[in-house]
């Protein structure tokens, strides 16, 4: 454990001083966050400028569900969608060969060999709408520390989701285009599950589990979640992760390395 925790600091410590060469990114990320987050801001006002509530959540309530939505946007941005790109890169290249025999888990070079500091207002902005709603709420340091453990759970599931489909990139070589497409599902998770459709709310609970990503952690922090939802987000959070491991080992089968 210790030589992972020394080989990440140095894996991100060298990120952070590469991407730091061009600190006007910083400012032009920050202004596109605030963009974006206007934006989404903006699309929930439109719901409830009326009067209207989804069922069971007022506005204070709904922006912290938007508030975890931009956490683990940010997240992904920092950490998921950086190492997703090098993987894609990696294989097109043929570089994959040098990692495969490198003396460390191949998993966790490709998931956290760099780091991106642009996806972090995104973070910022995140925290200040909770705090804020949580604030306009009356909550306690109670609820925040409690919410930790399916917001933790909603981060693996996220990142096991994506590194899946990074290592689907040795059969399909680019998967730009599937990863439009599980972003575009993944922005659902803005609001309330219960402002869709049966249906829908079917499909973003059980088949492409969004629900377990902004939901239920939101329902955490409100303390009115029952406690079998925790207990199922942590089981699949544990089977999704277990499954990328076996998928990775599944897939580097078929790598074709460079040299062959």
């Amino acid at each position: 454990m210790q030589r992972y925790l020394l080989v990440l600091k140095l894996f991100w410590s060298t990120a952070i001083a590469a991407e730091l060469e061009y600190r006007l990114n910083f400012l032009i990320a920050s202004l596109s966050s605030l963009t974006n987050l206007s934006g989404s801001l903006f699309g929930l006002f439109l719901f409830y400028r009326t009067g209207y509530e989804f069922q069971g959540w007022n506005w204070e309530e709904a922006l912290i569900v938007l508030g975890i939505f931009t956490l683990l946007k940010g997240f992904s941005s920092t950490f998921l969608i950086p190492n997703l790109n090098k993987i894609v890169e990696q294989v097109q290249e043929g570089t994959l060969d040098f990692v495969l025999l490198k003396p460390i888990s191949s998993q966790f070079w490709l998931s956290a060999r760099t780091v991106s500091p642009w996806g972090l207002p995104d973070l910022v902005f995140g925290m200040i709408i909770i705090f804020y709603a949580g604030f306009r709420l009356g909550l306690n340091w109670s609820n925040y520390l409690l919410s930790l453990i399916p917001i933790c759970f909603g981060i693996i599931i996220l990142y096991s989701l994506w590194f899946m489909l990074g290592a689907t990139s040795i059969w399909f070589v680019k998967v730009y285009n599937v990863t439009e497409v599980l972003r575009g599902l993944l922005e659902a998770g803005r609001f309330p599950m219960v402002a869709y459709p049966a249906l829908y709310r079917f499909f973003f609970t059980f088949i492409v589990p969004v629900a377990f990503l902004t939901t239920i952690p939101s329902q955490t922090l409100l303390d009115r979640v029952q406690f079998s939802w925790i207990f199922s987000s942590g089981i699949l959070a544990i089977a999704l992760l277990f499954t990328s491991n076996r998928f990775w080992r599944f897939a580097t089968r078929f790598y074709t390395s460079a040299s062959s």
